[in-house]
């Protein structure tokens, strides 16, 4: 594995110390991405985390603030978030992240009684405030496209075992909530009427299941990065079928994509757990964009081969890119 080394997506949402232990066995780094997620502690919390962590092991991760809706409609809402963002990069915040929930929670609604999307007006402020004071925005919007077909058109198992155990969120069985297409078409209005706003695509974009799509993005729109988090499975589908067009894709945008795993430490593992999680994919993951071994992924069935990328490429996205859009811990 490379070294340095950066994880650029994670939530470290505990104080245990194991994969700090590990981190810097591999001199890895770490962006813990602060989301208002009802089961996550505070977003006050979640920055705390981080700040403990550092104090204890050294300055190993750097975070990325956000903001809550408790007070969507009321008078004082958009003063409210305007803070809780200032107070974050205050703090040392990087960048701030909006979450799925603008759009996908049916408790959010406009005043014609639709689903807030991420291209509503009073949302402008806030972009304009984080392009005026050079920061980075980072989006996961929608859920992957597997989330809107039914079971047995679901591209990987990993999807199909998650939404047939919780029919809840699985968009199929709920096609009163906005389309899959609404999702990335309302993200896409923000960056044609924002063209200088510095954007992190998540999750490949929310276009997982297509490289072209998300090349399109990247091509439409000079200022955005994308991230690999929780979706290389969804690459190493396609590398089934088309591994070169896979790897030219990555070699052509070697600058813009950023390497992530989402993992979540939230206390449901222990500590040693959540590291070997951590090690396991790294090695998995570095494996396969470093390597030509043929390999196999337990989330579908079939063999592929690595893409075995130059060394130059591979720094990139699992180091230098990250530096470049987010900073280094402790600078």
């Amino acid at each position: 594995m490379l070294r340095p080394f950066f994880d650029a997506h994670v939530h470290l949402n505990t104080e245990s110390g194991e994969k700090m232990k590990m981190a810097i066995g591999h001199d890895a780094y770490f962006l813990s991405i602060n989301t208002n997620v009802p089961f996550f502690p505070s977003l006050t919390k979640q920055e705390d985390m981080v700040h403990s962590l550092n104090a204890t092991f050294g300055d190993r991760a750097v975070y990325i603030c956000s903001f809550d809706m408790e007070r969507w409609g009321k008078e004082d809402w958009l003063t409210g978030v305007l803070n809780q963002i200032q107070k974050g990069i205050a703090r040392g915040a990087k960048g701030v992240k909006m979450w799925k929930n603008i759009g996908m929670d049916a408790e959010l609604r406009d005043e014609n009684g639709e689903f807030l999307m991420l291209d509503h007006p009073a949302f402008d402020p806030i972009y304009e405030y984080i392009q005026a004071n050079d920061l980075v925005l980072i989006g996961h919007q929608g859920e992957p496209k597997n989330c809107w077909l039914p079971l047995d058109e679901m591209t990987v198992d990993s999807d199909r075992n998650y939404f047939s155990a919780h029919p809840e969120y699985h968009m199929y069985l709920n096609p009163e909530y906005p389309s899959y297409e609404a999702q990335i078409e309302a993200r896409d209005n923000i960056l044609r009427r924002h063209p200088k706003l510095k954007f992190v695509g998540l999750h490949l974009f929310s276009l997982e299941w297509n490289l072209d799509e998300v090349a399109k993005r990247l091509d439409d729109y000079p200022e955005t990065m994308t991230d690999l988090a929780e979706r290389i499975c969804h690459v190493q589908y396609q590398a089934l079928e088309d591994r070169e067009g896979v790897r030219d894709f990555f070699i052509k945008y070697q600058d813009r994509v950023i390497y992530g795993t989402d993992v979540i430490d939230d206390g449901s593992l222990s500590g040693q757990e959540v590291a070997d999680r951590l090690e396991h994919l790294w090695k998995f993951h570095w494996d396969f964009f470093a390597t030509d071994n043929t390999m196999e992924a337990p989330e579908f069935k079939g063999e592929f081969k690595g893409l075995a990328l130059p060394d130059t490429v591979l720094e990139k996205i699992f180091y230098t890119n990250a530096v470049k859009t987010y900073g280094k811990p402790g600078n």
